[in-house]
């Protein structure tokens, strides 16, 4: 039997084929992407600070490298006030006193991670110190094993009692970056002209700060920091991502959605380190995390929230610089109509009134 007339032609098999190799390739770039930081992190050169006499600062050091070779990076410190002011500006993440009371510094709002590796040397140090006590007293021939030695742990900025594990932070940074995404990707689909694109993201940036900041501040207790601030920031964080993309499809095209969904999702997005410390990652790809919007964000919420004396200006540039970028791109794209975000009749009358508009569409 012919087929019947006018009904529509069949889709080859080869392009059948073809489409099914290229989204499994798809979805194994994106599974590569979410698990290669996970299963890849391992701590390298976390710094840590130390003080104490020169001679029990090096058998700590020995002590720890021994257990946990290349984790830990030591800096040396004045004394403990010196070491909680480090902790407090971000500049270790936990530090170690050792003397007469030997205690470890901890920080779990910077990282649970390492507070709870901080926690393992702290129990480490204890029984070497503990083994050496009591090894100088049968040396000395003491008739009864010195009294124990406890290593205090003390976490100097732990997270708030509304999230003490910290999950509804880390949790927070995905929803982010995806929110910057989504609101990119829509508005290119419904606002025609790159510079009205322009002011949707602002818009849409300064809306979803201010609501964002309201639910995970006052309502989940995710963000105990200011709410003014933590809605600036989560505005930059939207705009620096949302804006580019929006400039690349006023530059390119459509095809721009593609290039700033890649970039944010499967690039900068698994080495932003907000679920971890960058030092975790390898080859130097978590300080590359924070030259990138997800990154820079992680950042900043957790300096503005938890650490008030941190040096916040880079990440705060960073996402400057990215939505100054795609602002940049958007006023390029304005001005240039051939291979636009719309077909040139469309482009060169953006800015006419509406009937001269839906005369140029048609």
């Amino acid at each position: 039997m012919s087929r019947q007339q006018g009904a529509s032609p069949r889709t080859p098999i080869g392009r059948v084929v073809a489409v099914g190799l290229a989204l499994a390739a798809v979805v194994s770039i994106i599974v590569l992407a979410f698990a290669w930081p996970a299963v890849t992190s391992d701590p390298h050169d976390l710094p840590i600070g130390i003080t104490g006499p020169d001679q029990a600062v090096a058998a700590a050091e020995a002590v720890v490298d021994e257990a946990q070779p290349g984790a830990i990076a030591f800096t040396a410190l004045d004394d403990r006030a010196a070491a909680v002011e480090a902790i407090e500006s971000r500049e270790v993440y936990g530090a170690i006193v050792l003397g007469e009371q030997p205690e470890v510094l901890t920080s779990s709002a910077a990282s649970l991670v390492v507070h709870q590796l901080l926690t393992g040397v702290a129990a480490q140090l204890e029984a070497g110190v503990n083994a050496q006590a009591a090894a100088a007293a049968a040396a000395a021939g003491a008739p009864a094993a010195p009294p124990h030695i406890a290593v205090e742990v003390t976490d100097v900025v732990p997270l708030a009692d509304t999230d003490p594990r910290g999950q509804a932070l880390t949790a927070a940074m995905f929803p982010l970056v995806l929110g910057g995404m989504v609101g990119g990707i829509a508005i290119s689909f419904a606002i025609i002209g790159a510079m009205r694109r322009v002011g949707a993201v602002v818009v849409y940036s300064v809306v979803g700060g201010l609501a964002l900041a309201g639910v995970l501040g006052p309502w989940l207790g995710a963000l105990p920091g200011d709410y003014w601030t933590n809605a600036g920031v989560i505005a930059l964080a939207l705009s620096a991502i949302a804006a580019p993309i929006t400039g690349f499809v006023a530059l390119i095209g459509r095809a721009g959605i593609a290039v700033g969904a890649i970039t944010m999702m499967l690039v900068a997005n698994p080495i932003s380190a907000a679920a971890f410390p960058r030092e975790f990652l390898p080859g130097g790809w978590g300080a590359i995390g924070q030259w990138f919007p997800p990154g820079a964000a992680s950042t900043l919420l957790r300096d503005v929230n938890y650490f008030p004396q941190a040096d916040a200006l880079f990440p705060w540039l960073v996402l400057a610089v990215w939505t100054a970028a795609g602002i940049l791109l958007s006023g390029v794209g304005h001005f240039r109509t051939a291979g636009g975000a719309e077909p040139d009749a469309v482009a060169a009358h953006e800015d006419d009134p509406e009937p001269e508009l839906a005369a140029a569409r048609a």
